[in-house]
């Protein structure tokens, strides 16, 4: 039988696949906890139809999120943290300090998408990346300067 996931199922596909499973799977357990429909010919009708335009808003979505990478890559992002006499920092500087300094220069950035390659404590310039959008990623270079 052919079904229409209305949501996530682990091991069988995302929400929005036409999925083919066996008959007592689907009238017993997918479609009466609300995970999925029949695929009729209607259903399948309309899903093509929602296809094509989430796929136009998917093509926006990667454009915006491509451009906003650019701009956090070309940002001169610096981060001032208290430093002892020998350039070590007092403490390591997180993915929270750097979305905080993202959102400072106009970049608005969740602090759990933000990665740093490196441990970070001591001055200097180090990498780090943010997740934007599903595949998209802008990796940027930040300086570490004493306060």
């Amino acid at each position: 039988m052919e079904i229409l996931l209305k949501k996530d199922v682990a091991n069988l596909g995302q929400a929005g696949d036409i999925v083919k499973v066996k008959n007592g799977y689907a009238r017993n357990f997918l479609v009466p906890q609300g995970l999925a429909t029949v695929a009729t010919p209607s259903v399948k009708k309309q899903y093509e139809e929602t296809v094509r335009q989430r796929a136009h808003k998917e093509a926006k979505l990667i454009a915006d999120a491509e451009a906003f990478a650019a701009k956090i890559s070309a940002a001169p992002v610096k981060v001032a943290v208290k430093v002892a006499e020998s350039g070590k920092t007092y403490g390591s500087v997180t993915a929270a300090q750097l979305a905080e300094a993202l959102t400072a220069l106009g970049l608005e950035v969740d602090k759990k998408d933000v990665t740093l390659a490196e441990e970070v404590k001591a001055v200097g310039t180090y990498a780090a990346s943010v997740k934007i959008y599903k595949s998209v990623k802008a990796d940027f270079n930040f300086e570490v300067v004493a306060e």
